[in-house]
């Protein structure tokens, strides 16, 4: 990977955390079933995202 894969795929690891916190929020106005859902699919993108995070910093910088 190069260095500008590696940040975009840092960038889109931020986008999912964002997208998390969004469908949280939403999650609070939807009734029984579909609060659930929304949820669980938040907990999908944290999840991602946090591993896609962890994945960049072991990694380390790149040298070119």
């Amino acid at each position: 990977m190069t260095a500008l894969q590696n940040m975009w795929f840092a960038f889109f690891g931020i986008f999912l955390m964002f997208v998390s916190v969004g469908l949280t929020m939403l999650s609070h106005k939807l009734p029984g079933f579909w609060r659930i859902l929304i949820l669980i699919i938040s907990f999908i993108c944290l999840t991602v995202a946090g591993l896609i995070v962890l994945i960049i910093v072991v990694r380390g910088p790149i040298a070119d």
